[in-house]
């Protein structure tokens, strides 16, 4: 849903914009910033020659960032650490959770 939220987010923006994106995933914000170009290079495989998981999620988060004219500037939130922005997406992706 990480991934998602972000790829959702990005699709939202009708023109390229400076964006700020804020996220609580260490897994995703490596991922886009740090290991996409490997995975990439080696034909989407990971280090260990295995292949990367939600690929299809990977690479339509890599057709919007490439494609879409943004100046995204990644910032990393600590989860459930009050800070407010991520406590209201966290109540807001709740309120989606069926019970």
């Amino acid at each position: 849903m990480e991934m998602t939220a972000v790829i959702e987010a990005l699709k939202a923006l009708k023109r390229p914009c400076k964006v700020q994106l804020h996220l609580d995933s260490k897994y995703v914000l490596q991922g886009i910033t740090e290991w996409l170009p490997g995975w990439k290079a080696k034909g989407w495989k990971t280090a260990s020659k295995q292949p990367v998981k939600n690929v299809d999620l990977w690479q339509a988060l890599d057709h919007l960032v490439q494609t879409g004219g943004h100046d995204i500037d990644w910032r990393w939130v600590k989860g459930h650490a009050g800070d407010p922005g991520n406590e209201r997406a966290d109540a807001l992706a709740n309120r989606g959770v069926p019970i």
